[in-house]
């Protein structure tokens, strides 16, 4: 894995990792993941410790919205990538006294194989996560908890009440049309989820704290 660059996005915690791909005549060859080279890094430094054990895939069609999902008992972070087609992942700070809580933003992330770099994105725990797609599109997911049902909640993206201010003023334009689109494509789950503020009064919001930058479990 031969890495280009770190780069930490506007809500702190949520970092861009850039990696290289080999290109020749044939296309190309990438070493899209490996554990020696992301333990050696000191700018991998925020995933030294983690252990991915369960791989999740997903295809979405033009003007789907997902999200925005997050998990405790176990926590879950996320290392995503676009594999094909344009992905907008989307990330909102949860953690209780955080100073971006409540803000979401966006990052565009298209799958173009002509470049001679691909991308992750690193999203622990304590954001909620999400996406919307423009185009047919497959993505991959490491994770660092396994899927647990009774463990699991989302917020709905178009909750009145998240907070836009350092989200990338295109992307955000691009989510609001295909929220108001009548193409648009949502689970009645995602489209029909609390807001921040109803999250926020649930007892189990409490799993996401700020302080020593890690989640905590209820007691």
């Amino acid at each position: 894995m031969k890495l280009v660059s770190v780069t930490p996005l506007a809500l702190p915690g949520i970092e861009v990792v850039r990696f290289a791909r080999f290109a020749d005549r044939r296309g190309y060859f990438a070493e899209s993941y490996r554990r020696s080279d992301v333990a050696g890094d000191p700018t991998m430094a925020f995933l030294r410790s983690t252990t991915f054990v369960q791989m999740n895939e997903s295809w979405s069609r033009p003007s789907v919205i997902r999200g925005l999902h997050f998990q405790w008992d176990p926590f879950m972070g996320k290392l995503v990538r676009t594999c094909c087609g344009r992905m907008v992942d989307l990330f909102l700070d949860i953690r209780r006294g955080s100073p971006t809580h409540g803000k979401i933003a966006a990052y565009d992330m298209p799958a173009a194989p002509a470049r001679d770099y691909s991308e992750w994105i690193w999203v622990p725990p304590g954001f909620a996560h999400g996406n919307f797609f423009t185009e047919a599109t497959q993505i991959e997911y490491l994770c660092t908890g396994e899927h647990a049902p009774n463990s699991e909640a989302c917020i709905s993206p178009l909750a009145p009440d998240l907070d836009w201010s350092l989200c990338d003023g295109d992307l955000h334009s691009e989510f609001l049309s295909i929220a108001a689109s009548q193409t648009r494509v949502m689970s009645d789950k995602d489209r029909d989820g609390p807001t921040l503020a109803q999250w926020s009064e649930d007892e189990r919001s409490a799993c996401f704290v700020y302080e020593d930058q890690s989640p905590h479990p209820l007691p």
